[in-house]
Formats: C-alpha cells, sequence, structure tokens
C-alpha cells in the first residue's frame, strides 16, 4: 500500500487504535504516535498491556481505552500485530478495510485489509514514524519519547538494531531535543522480587540439548516469560523458550542471540512453521518471538526444542562443508 494511501485513511477520520495482546512498548509507542499526529484517535489495548509499556503509559499520561465499541469510529487501525488472533479478545472481529501498520513476517490472516508491513524494520514505531515525517507533521517530545521507547525496547536496547533504526532514533533525538539519558530512563523498570523469582525458577526447571557449540534450553513457567528467557541466555544457552500455561491457553516466548540469527536460526520461522501445524499462532523475528493458543504448554516447548535441534544440525552440517571445501582458511 503506498504512503500517500495510507496517509489519505489517516488524515480526518475518527480512530481507533488496536494493539496486540499483553501489548508492548513498540505497540503502544507506534499507537500513541499515530494518534498524536493524525487526531481524532483513541487508542485500545483490549488485552492489557505489559509492564514497561504500562510504566511508560503512565510517566507520558498516554490514555489507552479498557472497552470500546469499533462501530462507534470510522476507521480502525491495527500496529505491531501480525495476526488478529494476538488480539486476544473472543468475540472481538476487525471489520474489512482496516489499516494494518506491521513489521513482523506476514502471517497471511490479514486478508481483506488494507495491509502495510515492512519486516526489515527492527520496530513498528520506525514505520509509523516514516509516515509522521512523510506527511510533514512535526512532532511534540512526547511523542518522540514514545517512539524512541519502542525502539529501545523492541531493539532490545539496541542490541539488535541496524544503521537504520540507529539513524532514525538519532534523527527523533535531534527534532525532539531529547538527551540520551531521558530516553534510556524511560524504559528502564525495576525488577520486582516476583520477575526475580520466575526468572531463577525458570532456570531451576529449564532442561537443555546441545549440537556442536549451539545449546538450545527450554523451561516452563506461570509468568515473566521475557525475562526467564534472559536468565537462560545469560546461563549460556544460545536460543531459548519458555512456557507458561493458562487454563487451556498456553504462551511460548522464544529468543536467540545474534550469533545464532547470523548462522541461521529464524525464530519467525520455526513458530511460523508450528503454528501451521498445530492450528495456534505464532510470528515474529529471528532473534525474539512468540506463540498462543489452546494447547499444552510443555508439549509445544518440547517441539520447539525439536525443531530447533533440527535447525542446529542443518547449520553444523553447512559449516562442517565450507570448513572442508578446497580453499577454505587453513587449506
Amino acid at each position: 500500500m503506498r504512503t500517500n494511501e495510507i496517509l489519505g485513511r489517516l488524515r480526518g477520520s475518527k480512530k481507533i487504535i488496536l494493539t496486540h495482546g499483553n501489548s508492548d512498548m513498540d505497540a503502544i509507542g507506534s499507537a500513541y504516535a499515530l494518534k498524536s499526529c493524525f487526531e481524532p484517535a483513541d487508542i485500545w489495548a483490549p488485552a492489557g498491556v505489559d509492564r514497561v509499556a504500562r510504566m511508560v503509559a503512565d510517566k507520558l499520561e498516554i490514555p489507552i481505552l479498557e472497552t470500546a465499541d469499533l462501530k462507534d469510529y470510522d476507521l480502525v487501525v491495527v500496529v505491531d500485530t501480525s495476526s488478529p488472533d494476538l488480539l486476544q479478545t473472543e468475540g472481538l472481529t476487525v471489520p474489512p478495510d482496516s489499516l494494518i501498520i506491521d513489521h513482523h513476517a506476514p502471517t497471511g490472516k490479514w486478508e481483506g485489509m488494507d495491509f502495510n508491513c515492512d519486516e526489515s524494520r527492527t520496530s513498528c514505531c520506525e514505520i509509523v514514524y516514516d509516515l509522521i515525517t512523510a506527511a510533514g507533521i512535526e512532532m511534540d517530545r512526547k511523542t518522540g519519547l514514545a517512539l524512541l521507547g519502542g525502539m529501545l525496547t523492541d531493539s532490545g536496547h539496541f542490541q539488535f538494531a541496524d544503521s537504520r533504526m540507529l539513524r532514525t532514533f538519532a534523527d527523533i533525538l535531534d527534532k525532539c531535543q531529547i538527551p540520551m539519558d531521558e530516553a534510556l530512563l524511560l524504559v528502564r523498570a525495576p525488577v520486582s522480587m516476583s520477575e526475580r523469582s520466575a526468572a531463577l525458577k525458570a532456570v531451576g526447571r529449564s532442561k537443555f540439548e546441545k549440537v556442536g557449540d549451539m545449546i538450545v534450553a527450554v523451561s516452563y513457567g506461570s509468568s515473566f516469560e521475557a525475562a526467564s528467557c534472559r536468565a537462560l541466555m545469560a546461563s549460556g544457552a544460545d536460543v531459548v523458550f519458555v512456557g507458561s500455561q493458562r487454563d487451556e491457553e498456553f504462551r511460548v516466548s522464544a529468543r536467540a542471540t545474534q550469533e545464532m540469527v547470523r548462522r541461521g536460526i529464524k525464530l519467525d520461522a520455526i513458530m511460523g512453521q508450528l503454528s501451521k501445524e498445530t492450528t495456534t499462532d505464532g510470528g515474529g523475528h529471528g532473534g525474539a518471538a512468540g506463540m498462543t493458543g489452546v494447547g499444552d504448554a510443555e508439549a509445544m516447548i518440547h517441539m520447539c526444542m525439536m525443531k530447533t535441534m533440527d535447525e542446529f544440525r542443518n547449520i553444523k552440517k553447512k559449516m562442517e562443508a565450507e570448513r572442508d571445501s578446497p580453499g577454505s582458511p587453513g587449506e
């Protein structure tokens, strides 16, 4: 979809901007930037927001609706959401011709919508910034901070950033006169005792397998999956999957080191393939992905481990073939 067509839809109409379940800062930052620059608009997170996004929303006084009726709006916009299933709200149906703005690998589940996706971008906030710039709109500091917060969190505080994201980040710092320490402090949340306990329990429950110098670890918990993933990676795992169970529904969070991504691990592809095989919903990025649905969390993380082991074996064979080929270093 062309930029001028997207801007034409955003201008003037009364909009509601939806975000995925347990919305992160990239989703909330994208939604707020659209709201502030293309009024009138409301933000609705139908299945809630995560801890960091809630903290930033409170700091910046970003209004987020708890309930809404889509019929009251001229246009529905969905940001940072690769599938309608990720809205995680029973009975919620996004109307045809809604506008979707995303940066995840397409799942094919937004058929009939005006779909605008650039999976090469590290964050959805970058795409929204490009739209604001193309519209010739001057952002205020609050909008700039919201966009910076989304870029910071989705890039793992620059660990997964590329040069294009860094240039965009610096451009916002300059335009909005925001010092770097203010941007960093915005998304810095104190680690609660509950989060620390969950991470430690996840390490204690973990299982791992290895192929060559590559380790995949899995664990199971009841909350704080992202923190548990970080703890397992800090313990030495290259790829991790952490699952949680809520009644009949499960959620799996996955992370991989950048070295594994460079070698060929693509968590979005692993999750996407499994979601097709199990009629669940999964996707994300090469180094960070997730999956949700009805099923058994422990069975799902086992399947994730098996898929990753297959990828490890393929990588090992490729590395051995490259090492043994004529003209390789050492020959």
